[in-house]
């Protein structure tokens, strides 16, 4: 591997001008796909082999009127304090209200009447209306969105509260300052690292044109593949991530290269040959856990995992022919100043020598060693505070956010918060329950008698009188839970009325199904559940095969395994204990606490594996690598975190930027998202990688390196280590001092 990469190192070194040429020509043709493509679809989510997807399937059957996909918005109106919505005054308001609503847009098909559909609450306080469009939420114009915006503020000025929620509302602005402000720190970060703007602007550079091709191609071939539109959010995030990671690591093995006297051109392609070597198995890894996602078995994870893997293998074959492209073109700029000086000399005067030549104690040393004096105790202590930052996940609860979890100033929050307080916890989490035999008589009878079994059940609040569709063959009961969209109590009024269900199937044969937002937020949240488990042993599995073959060892790949595990868990624990419990929730401008989005365990494991894996990969890697060379277990340690640690620190605090900058959105899922992933990377770099591995491998001595014979028979040689190329380009004579 290592000399098959040396090749193409030294071929994008020289033959640069192709190389950027070709990747040029990649990306405009993508681009050019892009433009001339409909792009992602817009298609809705679908749980295949649940029963609130079977109970939609047969509703856009049976009832294909009411599954129209228009778009719409319910709009809340509420009268002042201790006054009637009915008065004389206040429904000419309304009567206004819904005037302007219809004047709102040309798309409005139907604006509801709240007192002829009896759409007012029992204190007479608050009513609602229902606003359908003819056409879809993607369809409608900023011209719509304002002129609903423009009619809710009038009815505030004739003195009511008028709150809306729906998807016919304007979609919250995307704001990039997030990934603006990462960039920024990445660069500073960088240049602090590197000490020249050319080697802190390349992984930068290089990153921006790995997502460039990902997200063209995704557009390109979005309608082909019926990929929907949030299949480009994961692939963006990763490729950014890795994407950066890669670069800076062969970046920074070309300046160790130079340090070490090698010319431009074996450096880069020695730096393509070991970094690159390193790169393409950390990608393997990223991508079996991508790719992974598929066993939860929910189509738009699915393409989401594979959209996002595709973004990685992109980074990678960014990172081992466009990077030593582009450093040929840097030259010795890459080096910046005290680089260059140290591996050139000043006016013909000898290199100086860096800091660790010259045995400064460095942070990184000095850590390094008072963890390879104490491994047993940095290590429990290490464990434990993880334990017991992992406790709360024993207490975590999934869901999906709704509008009660937006922030408090939003006006579908208020909707939310007026309708809870006026028709109960429950309206805003109604139940679709279906009923269909093939029979309509039977029907008929079967539903009245389903009606009122649901009726009795203690935790329903009311139910609606049954619908039927013209054949009358399928019928359909609202019932309006007492609890809120969210609550336990909810969750076990649908398994009450499955359990119903499945009782009235085996006594009359007519099939029953429980679906809407609220049955299928929760089948979305067992799904997860039960994929977890899984999901967590085919990406371990995998993913240990992987690094046996790298590291050549079974201890090694087992103890990455379990620290990635103690770093996930940690992070889910602070998730639960901020997000779910409300623990410090102002520092992060959190509204209200909730369930966790059920996205967030696949996701977090999914992504934080990925980067564990690469800091465990360069880290352990450049460890064997000495070890290989005849240091003895400690040195070995003590050298591979020397040349690795400060490289992976800063790809380290780049990740913690980026995700920390989400944690400003208004988004909850967002800021979550961005909360636990910051909280993962930091944990796993910082406290797994660069504390419990040097400490684990220190006791573990020769033994962590040791691999049975037999496996090391049925294993082929990777040379990951580029043991191959140091046999067949020796370095050059260098005073023994220089080091970049």
């Amino acid at each position: 591997m290592a000399t098959f990469l040396h090749r193409i190192g030294r071929f994008a070194f020289r033959r640069r001008w192709l190389v950027v040429l070709l990747w040029t020509i990649v990306l405009g043709a993508l681009g050019a796909g892009a433009a001339h493509s409909t792009g992602p679809a817009n298609s809705g989510i679908s749980l295949p082999g649940t029963e609130s997807q079977r109970a939609f399937d047969l509703l856009e059957d049976k009832f294909p009127a009411a599954n129209a996909e228009g778009a719409s918005a319910r709009v809340v109106i509420q009268a002042p304090e201790n006054q009637k919505i009915g008065g004389p005054d206040h429904r000419a308001a309304v009567e206004t209200i819904l005037k302007d609503l219809k004047a709102s847009s040309s798309h409005v098909s139907l604006v509801s009447d709240p007192f002829s559909a009896k759409a007012v609450s029992p204190d007479g306080a608050t009513a609602y209306t229902q606003v359908t469009y003819n056409v879809a939420s993607t369809d409608l114009t900023d011209a719509d969105h304002a002129g609903l915006d423009k009619a809710l503020e009038k009815g505030r000025d004739e003195g009511l509260t008028v709150e809306a929620s729906g998807n016919a509302l304007s979609p919250p602005s995307e704001s990039h300052s997030a990934e603006a402000i990462g960039f920024a720190l990445a660069a500073v970060i960088m240049f602090l690292t590197f000490g020249s703007l050319i080697a802190a602007g390349l992984p930068l550079v290089t990153a921006v044109v790995g997502v460039g091709v990902s997200l063209t191609a995704i557009t390109a071939l979005g309608a082909t593949f019926n990929l929907n539109s949030s299949t480009s959010a994961l692939a963006s995030m990763l490729g950014i991530a890795v994407g950066i990671d890669y670069a800076l690591f062969i970046v920074s093995r070309y300046r160790s290269e130079r340090a070490e006297g090698r010319d431009a051109e074996e450096a880069a392609a020695r730096a393509t040959g070991t970094a690159g070597s390193a790169i393409v198995f950390a990608g393997v890894t990223v991508v079996i856990a991508l790719a992974g996602l598929a066993v939860v078995n929910l189509p738009i994870l699915t393409a989401m995992g594979l959209a996002a893997a595709g973004a990685v293998v992109v980074a990678v074959l960014v990172a081992v022919t466009l990077v030593p492209a582009l450093l040929g073109f840097a030259g010795e700029r890459v080096l910046g100043r005290r680089g260059g000086e140290r591996v050139l000399g000043r006016r013909g005067a000898a290199p100086r020598p860096s800091r660790a030549a010259k045995g400064e104690a460095t942070i990184g040393r000095r850590w390094i060693s008072y963890v390879l004096r104490r491994p047993v105790r940095v290590l429990v202590v290490a464990v434990v505070a993880l334990a017991a930052l992992a406790l709360p996940a024993t207490q975590l609860k999934l869901g999906l956010p709704d509008d009660g979890s937006k922030a408090t100033s939003s006006t579908q929050r208020k909707a939310y918060d007026i309708l809870s307080e006026s028709f109960g916890p429950g309206f805003n989490g109604p139940l679709t329950v279906t009923v269909d035999d093939p029979e309509p008589a039977a029907t008929r009878d079967t539903t009245t008698g389903m009606g009122a079994s649901i009726a009795d059940l203690p935790g329903v609040a009311r139910v609606s009188p049954a619908a039927f569709n013209r054949a009358g063959d399928t019928a359909i009961i609202n019932v309006i839970p007492k609890s809120g969209p969210s609550s336990d109590a909810t969750k076990e009024l649908v398994a009450d009325i499955r359990s119903l269900a499945h009782e009235n199937h085996s006594a009359t044969g007519a099939r029953t199904m429980v679906t809407g937002t609220t049955a299928l937020n929760i089948d979305i949240s067992d799904k997860f559940s039960a994929a977890i488990m899984p999901y967590l042993a085919l990406v371990v599995g995998l993913a240990f095969l992987v690094l046996i073959l790298v590291f050549r060892s079974v201890l090694v790949p087992i103890k990455a395994a379990l620290g990635f595990l103690l770093s996930v868990l940690a992070a889910l624990g602070s998730l639960v204990a901020v997000f779910q419990w409300g623990w410090f929730k102002d520092l992060v401008g959190l509204d209200q606490s909730g369930p966790i989005m059920s996205l967030m365990p696949i996701l977090l494991v999914g992504i934080v594996f990925g980067l564990a894996m690469d800091y465990q990969v360069f880290l352990v890697t450049r460890m064997r690598e000495a070890y290989v060379q005849g240091a003895d277990a400690r040195t070995a340690i003590e050298t591979g975190f020397r040349h690795s640690a400060k490289v992976v620190t800063a790809a380290a605090l780049i990740m913690i930027s980026v995700f920390a900058g989400f944690i400003g959105s208004q988004e909850p899922m967002i800021k979550s998202l961005g909360f636990g992933l910051a909280v993962a990377v930091a944990l796993d770099a910082f406290v797994v990688r660069m504390t419990i591995v040097p400490a684990a491998l220190a006791l573990l001595g020769k033994r962590a390196w040791a691999l049975p014979a037999w496996i090391d028979r049925v294993l082929p040689d990777v040379d990951i280590e580029g043991e191959k190329l140091r046999e067949k380009v020796p370095p050059e004579e260098v005073p023994a001092n220089v080091s970049v």
